[in-house]
């Protein structure tokens, strides 16, 4: 590991330091066994390189910024796969979930920026390319701004929530998904009358020769609730994990005993 320009004094002081006590250490423990006092010189050497550098702590703080970097990313790569049409069943994405889990993990300017940026390329890439439509249409404001409710909603989670508050929320997301979707197809679409009975059509049978509407409710349901869970329980894992690492130095430089005096 490279070391900064503020390192370099520490480093100087911990060569004394390292001198020092591996010198007694050797007097001490060299005439029961050789390969002791080089053991014990060894020890004090890594036990004062924690002390003095903190570079336990430094180690966890380069993998969170990492992991900061890469999971926004990662999830964006499955977001936009999970959208393409036909690899997986009618309204059973991931897109969901990770709309709601940007809200909840994600930097408050790459919470709006990345999912909806990748949703908004993705829509023009499908017109394109899949259906041969014209890039843009107004169904694609709609899906913008019901990803951006779910995001919304995502913010007023906190990360520390316990796992089942969290997949809840992924769970109401993908309703909310549901409902502004279906009401916007009544709403725009010529094909439902705009009544009350109309809007519940919508909500529930569709249109005559299509689907029935529950259908893309329930895999709307079933894939928010299995992406959130996958992934907030990935992140509590890893929590976990990071957490670990940054209690074990601190018992272990606790439990060390102080040097005694010569």
């Amino acid at each position: 590991m490279r070391l900064n320009a503020k390192s370099q004094p520490i480093l100087l002081i911990f060569r004394d330091l390292r001198d020092f006590s591996c010198t007694r250490s050797k007097k001490n423990y060299q005439i029961i066994d050789p390969l002791l006092s080089e053991i014990l010189c060894a020890d004090r050497l890594r036990t004062s390189l924690r002390l003095v550098t903190g570079w336990p702590s430094v180690t966890v703080s380069a993998v969170k910024e990492r992991w900061n970097l890469w999971l926004p990313v990662t999830m964006m790569v499955v977001f936009a796969i999970t959208r393409w049409p036909t690899l997986m069943p009618s309204n059973f994405s991931a897109a969901y979930a990770i709309a709601f889990c940007a809200g909840v993990y994600f930097p408050p300017r790459l919470r709006w920026v990345l999912p909806l940026g990748t949703l908004f390329v993705m829509d023009l890439v499908l017109n394109v390319f899949y259906y041969g439509a014209a890039p843009w249409d107004p169904y694609i404001v709609t899906k913008l701004a019901t990803f951006a409710a779910i995001i919304w909603l995502g913010t007023k989670f906190n990360a520390r929530s316990n796992w089942l508050v969290l997949l809840g929320g992924g769970i109401l997301g993908a309703f909310v998904f549901y409902l502004l979707t279906n009401i916007a197809s009544w709403v725009f679409d010529p094909g439902y009358p705009k009544t009350l009975s109309g809007l519940i059509q919508a909500l529930t049978t569709g249109l005559p020769g299509y689907p029935p509407t529950w259908m893309f409710f329930k895999n709307t349901l079933l894939s928010g609730g299995l992406f959130t869970g996958l992934f907030c329980g990935a992140m509590k894992a890893s929590e976990a994990v990071e957490k670990v690492e940054e209690e074990e130095p601190a018992e272990e430089a606790a439990g060390e005993p102080l040097p005694e005096e010569a």
